[in-house]
């Protein structure tokens, strides 16, 4: 079967899941008014001077929320007094024809509404030269003129990328991170966190084995794995039951 076959007969699939979602009353927020405050992760960069490198997921905006999560990186080098953050958003393609966005804002801010996950947390000696590392990733993204919510390329695929390339941050991407997975015209890769490995079909069906993320299988774009390292399980929509990874 042509990766062209398998999208149109994955996206049938996947939109007869999505009806069946929303006529269970998913509801969207309105993006206009919805809060955009930090939340109280992130370390004052005006009372912070060692470097720092912090990664976020947090439900997306509206009802793709219900399936999955907006990931984005964030650096503070040292001594700077302000965050850099790295992120791919959408609507940025058709307004300025790149959907990579670089940005200082608060790196711990609510994504419409969303309360942000702390999933990597590096500070100190050393974190220099991880930073630099993330700034190089970020520049050789490959898919920065494409953007697709699903499969991908999207904004977990560029966070998958920038992880995959400093493995040092050992980020676990959660299992609503849809997208993290798509590798483009590539079959083999290491898993997101830039160990282990990962099989992929274009982001459609995957199968990701390493020391952080565990055991994955992803069936359309949907995850469902065991985390034997911090028992737990992940599933759809749902994320990760059982004990919480914390942020290193």
């Amino acid at each position: 079967m042509s990766l062209r076959v398998l999208r149109i007969v994955s996206w049938s699939v996947f939109a007869g899941f999505l009806a069946l979602v929303l006529s269970a009353g998913v509801r969207g927020q309105d993006w206009r008014t919805a809060s955009h405050e930090p939340v109280g992760l992130a370390p004052d960069p005006l009372e912070t001077t060692e470097p720092v490198v912090q990664v976020y997921a947090a439900r997306t905006w509206g009802w793709r929320g219900a399936f999955g999560v907006h990931t984005w990186v964030a650096v503070k080098p040292a001594d700077a007094k302000t965050y850099t953050v790295y992120e791919v958003i959408g609507w940025r393609l058709r307004s300025s024809g790149s959907a990579l966005v670089i940005s200082q804002r608060a790196p711990d801010a609510r994504w419409f509404g969303n309360a942000p996950e702390l999933l990597a947390d590096k500070r100190g000696k050393g974190v220099g030269e991880l930073i630099a590392k993330v700034e190089r990733a970020v520049h050789e993204y490959p898919y920065a003129d494409e953007y697709t919510a699903w499969p991908g390329p999207n904004s977990n695929t560029f966070v998958a990328w920038i992880t995959r390339a400093v493995p040092e941050l050992q980020v676990g991407l959660p299992s609503t991170a849809i997208g993290k997975d798509y590798l483009g015209d590539r079959l083999f890769a290491s898993a997101p966190s830039g160990s282990g490995f990962q099989l992929s079909l274009g982001g459609l069906l995957a199968v990701t084995a390493s020391g952080v993320e565990g055991i994955e299988l992803n069936i359309l774009g949907l995850t469902f794995g065991i985390d034997p390292f911090d028992p737990a399980i992940k599933l759809p929509l749902v994320g990760r039951l059982g004990a919480q990874k914390s942020a290193r």
